[in-house]
């Protein structure tokens, strides 16, 4: 379960990044990861960030999402979601 308004929102804003985001959520939602290494199989490039918290590349990396995930229920808080630049102006493990 993730909030789809989030990323709506950013994407009105940043419409090049509206299918990205799209495809991300689809896969999400069917996502069925049990642990992090599992999503890491499906996203190599995806940074593992403290707390279960783990960071996803956007539209070639111009993007940075950042979501926590509770694997025992599948939920996931979408954290950040900004430009590269904003991301580099943040505090990853603690957003």
């Amino acid at each position: 379960m993730i909030a789809k308004k989030i990323l709506r929102e950013f994407w009105e804003k940043h419409s090049d990044c509206e299918q990205p985001l799209k495809a991300w959520y689809q896969e999400a939602v069917k996502g069925t990861w049990k642990n992090l290494n599992e999503l890491k199989n499906d996203y190599p490039s995806a940074s593992i960030i403290e707390d279960n918290r783990v960071c996803f590349n956007i539209k070639g990396n111009h993007y940075r999402l950042i979501v926590k995930i509770n694997f025992n229920y599948q939920m996931m808080w979408i954290r950040f979601i900004g430009t590269h630049a904003e991301y580099d102006k943040i505090d990853a493990n603690n957003i």
